[in-house]
C-alpha cells in the first residue's frame, strides 16, 4: 500500500506585499516538520509541490530538516484556489486593496475581520449559485484537485511514499471526497488546518483512504508556539 503525505504550506506573509512568500515562522515550521518526519520516513520516493512560492519554500525547508535529497516535481493541479477573486466577487469594493486594508485596519482585530469576510466569500463560492462569475468554480476546483491526485497515484505506481506540498483548499477537496462530506460542510475542515499539518492518504489497487487528517503533533510541547492556521 502506498502513502501520500499532504502537507499544508508553512505560514505565509499575511499583510505583506507578497503574501505567497513564507514568513520566518513558516520557514521554521517546515524545518521542524522535516526533522519530525526523519525517523518516520527513512525513504521518500517522490516530492511533489504546487507551483506557488509558499509550496516550493515549504518543501525546501522541510527537506533540509528531513535530511534527504529528493527531486521536486511541480503539479499545478495542487495549487490553491484564487482567494483574491473569491473575496472580490463577494465584496466588489475590495477589488481595490487599499479599501480592504483601510476597512480591516479600522477593526479591533484585522485578522479576525478578514477571516469573517473570507468565510462568507467562500460560502458564496461553494454554494454554486454564482459559478459563472468565477474563473474557477468550486466544482471545477474539486475536479482539478482530484484529477491531480489520480495522476500522481498513477505515476507513482504501487507501494510508494510521496510528500505533497500544497494548500488548505486541495487538502479540503481531497478529504471531502474521501469522507463523503457534503459541500456545505467541506470548509469546516479547512478552517482548522494547521500550517505544516500533515494529512495522510493511503492508496492501493482497491482504492484511496484517508488515514490521518491535519496531524500537527510535531508542534506540540516545546514547539507549541509554531501552531498557526493562516
Amino acid at each position: 500500500m502506498g502513502a501520500l503525505y499532504f502537507i499544508r504550506h508553512g505560514q505565509a506573509s499575511f499583510g505583506a506585499a507578497d503574501y505567497d512568500k513564507l514568513s520566518d515562522v513558516g520557514v521554521q515550521q517546515a524545518r521542524v516538520l522535516g526533522e519530525a518526519l526523519r525517523s518516520r520516513l527513512p525513504k521518500v520516493d517522490a516530492v511533489v509541490t504546487g507551483t506557488m512560492l509558499r509550496h516550493l519554500e515549504t518543501a525546501e525547508s522541510c527537506l533540509v530538516g528531513l535530511g534527504q535529497r529528493v527531486g521536486v516535481q511541480t503539479m499545478e493541479g495542487f495549487n490553491e484556489f484564487d482567494h483574491v477573486e473569491i473575496v472580490e466577487r463577494h465584496t466588489p469594493r475590495y477589488a481595490d486593496p487599499a479599501v480592504m486594508q483601510e476597512e480591516l485596519a479600522a477593526t479591533k482585530d484585522p485578522r479576525r475581520a478578514f477571516q469573517e469576510v473570507f468565510t462568507q466569500a467562500v460560502g458564496r463560492w461553494v454554494a454554486g449559485g454564482h459559478d459563472s462569475e468565477y474563473r474557477e468554480s468550486w466544482s471545477a476546483f474539486k475536479k482539478r484537485c482530484l484529477e491531480a491526485l489520480a495522476t500522481l497515484v498513477a505515476s507513482l505506481g504501487p507501494s510508494r511514499t510521496a510528500l505533497v506540498f500544497t494548500s488548505g483548499g486541495p487538502i479540503t477537496a481531497i478529504s471531502q471526497d474521501l469522507l463523503g462530506i457534503p459541500d456545505e460542510h467541506a470548509f469546516r475542515t479547512n478552517w482548522t488546518l494547521a500550517n505544516c499539518g500533515v494529512t495522510k492518504v493511503l492508496y492501493s489497487e482497491r482504492g484511496r483512504y484517508l488515514s490521518t487528517l491535519n496531524e500537527h503533533g510535531h508542534f506540540e510541547g516545546e514547539h507549541r508556539a509554531l501552531i498557526t492556521y493562516r
